[in-house]
């Protein structure tokens, strides 16, 4: 069953999804199975697993001199999708994205992930690389989402990227993509980034997980004028709760939102990390139960540093 069908089977029921990351390299899964071992009580409709590109590290050689390599700090996003799906039976979509791969390394993910049978997928850009100002495509790999969904398309239709026939084409793959309810960072303003949203739903995106947000009024008005242009895929929001004091700074920074008045008046007032947490899970409840009685029947959590409120936030939805 695709994600799509999923998300319009029970529609009057609350759902949730998390994403995960991959561990980070020589760490083994063992705390990314407790994580999902916590959440799964709850009954995710899916969980995606983020992907990461290699990034320049700098390593001290003997003779003192300092060596430039690239690494990559979390691998394994599409073998830790097939582990979490065998070992605990919930569809996976993992993150397939531009940034760091070639059009021949995103071909052999596809061939990887449909002898696994895993046929649900996040398109993505990706981050632009550290190091760089702006974002710079892998030599050999695509500049946007939209040339992404192109491949995945022909692949669907048994051809590879150089046009050569599939010989025995396997099963299809569904897939969605990001939308951001305070518009990407990078675009020029909200009408040409919701155009770009339009697009990807006309080139196959069967549904669109947000960034996070705080404030539900921008992700109403998001999908209301979503809606107007002919956007009808499901536009699932996606929430991450405050856990600690620092990301009262950090959060606005790194994921180009807002954090409403309300929320950071009353933050400001917190003396420790348990305080803020504490605070970031009421707000978040307050923002799943308005969400669910707009209508919406999945909502989308990202874990990073918040398992334990995530969890304490489902259990309570669930009871009330």
């Amino acid at each position: 069953m695709t994600v799509a069908e999923l998300l319009s089977k029970e529609t009057d029921k609350k759902h949730f999804s998390y994403e995960v990351l991959p561990p980070l390299k020589g760490t083994g899964t063992d705390k990314l199975f407790a994580t999902i071992g916590k959440l799964k009580e709850f009954c995710p409709l899916f969980i995606n697993i983020t992907t990461h590109h290699s990034e320049f590290v700098y390593k001290q050689l003997d003779n003192g001199l300092l060596e430039r390599r690239r690494i990559r700090r979390r691998p394994g996003t599409i073998a830790i999708a097939a582990a979490i799906q065998q070992k605990f039976g919930i569809p996976v979509m993992p993150h397939i994205i531009c940034s760091g791969a070639t059009v021949e390394d995103i071909e052999y993910e596809l061939l990887d992930l449909q002898f696994l049978g895993i046929t649900s997928l996040l398109l993505l850009r990706g981050d632009k690389a550290k190091e760089d100002r702006f974002f710079t495509p892998t030599p050999g790999g695509h500049e946007h989402t939209t040339d992404l969904i192109r491949q995945v398309t022909q692949f669907n239709k048994g051809f590879f990227a150089d046009g050569e026939p599939i010989k025995v084409p396997g099963e299809t793959f569904d897939f969605g993509v990001a939308c951001y309810p305070e518009k990407h960072d990078e675009a020029p303003n909200m009408e040409m980034d919701m155009g770009f949203l339009k697009m990807k739903q006309d080139m196959g995106a069967q549904y669109a997980v947000t960034q996070l947000f705080y404030d539900n009024k921008k992700y109403f008005d998001f999908v209301a004028k979503a809606r107007a242009m002919g956007i009808t895929i499901p536009i699932i929001p996606g929430l991450k709760p405050l856990a600690k004091l620092s990301q009262l700074g950090v959060v606005p920074k790194t994921f180009h939102c807002d954090i409403p008045q309300e929320l950071a008046s009353e933050a400001i007032k917190c003396k420790t990390d348990e305080e803020a947490r504490q605070l970031g899970i009421e707000w978040t409840v307050a923002q799943c139960r308005e969400l669910y009685a707009h209508g919406v029947n999945n909502i989308h959590f990202y874990t990073v540093s918040a398992v334990d409120s995530v969890a304490e936030i489902a259990q309570r939805l669930l009871r009330s």
